[in-house]
């Protein structure tokens, strides 16, 4: 699988998103598609650079996706680098570091991270998404609603829905949540290439997790 990190503006075919210079894209049946409709915005960006870290990642990651941009100098395609689980980056690092550069590492990450979280809106998000599923386990709910409700991330959990809270935008939140962490679906998206037959595959499993978290 292969995603393109854009050199002119585009819009998602299925969202209607605006695309930006810089903004990746993935291009499905010649439809453009964000990375959220593509189900691939769970993944981390790994730039290239350092071959012992890519290669380790991309035997953690159950998804590993090629990241390419077009050189107008070279005329192609040149690889920028990989999409992979962010679990997957932390045990490359943690086996290609020495520790003191491996905790640098990691503090300019988190650092990222805790920049991009707006700790009272994902706080509110967490406790919706836990009275509207009573079984889904406190830490799942927290981590659905951190990674849902970043700032600037344009996923489900920064909609104009879901800042209402609708039930509807915090489902579909959950739903991508249980496909990504629950079931086989990276590996089928791996295997297939095509979204549809992936998540066939795995839609009864979601409905009958979605089924047991809204149950008490």
């Amino acid at each position: 699988m292969v995603v393109f990190i854009l050199v002119s503006e585009r819009k998602c075919a299925e969202c209607g998103r605006e695309l930006y210079k810089g903004n990746f894209l993935r291009v499905e049946k010649e439809r453009p598609l964000c990375l959220d409709c593509a189900d691939l915005v769970h993944l981390e960006f790994l730039p290239r650079g350092d071959t012992a870290v890519t290669r380790r990642a991309s035997k953690y990651s159950p998804l590993r996706v090629v990241v390419v941009r077009w050189s107008r100098s070279r005329k192609r395609y040149e690889r920028q680098g990989i999409l992979v689980s962010p679990e997957a980056i932390r045990r490359a690092e943690e086996e290609s570091l020495a520790d003191a550069e491996l905790r640098q590492r990691r503090r300019e990450r988190e650092a990222v991270r805790r920049e991009a979280e707006d700790g009272e809106y994902v706080a509110e998000l967490a406790l919706k998404l836990k009275a509207l599923f009573p079984s889904c386990p406190p830490a799942e709910a927290d981590a659905i609603a951190r990674h849902a409700g970043q700032k600037y991330s344009g996923r489900v959990g920064r909609s104009a829905a879901a800042k209402e809270f609708a039930p509807e935008a915090l489902r579909l939140a959950v739903i991508a949540h249980i496909r990504h962490q629950y079931t086989a679906y990276d590996r089928l998206l791996g295997q297939y290439g095509d979204r549809q037959m992936a998540r066939a595959e795995v839609r009864a499993d979601i409905e009958r997790i979605l089924t047991n978290w809204e149950t008490l």
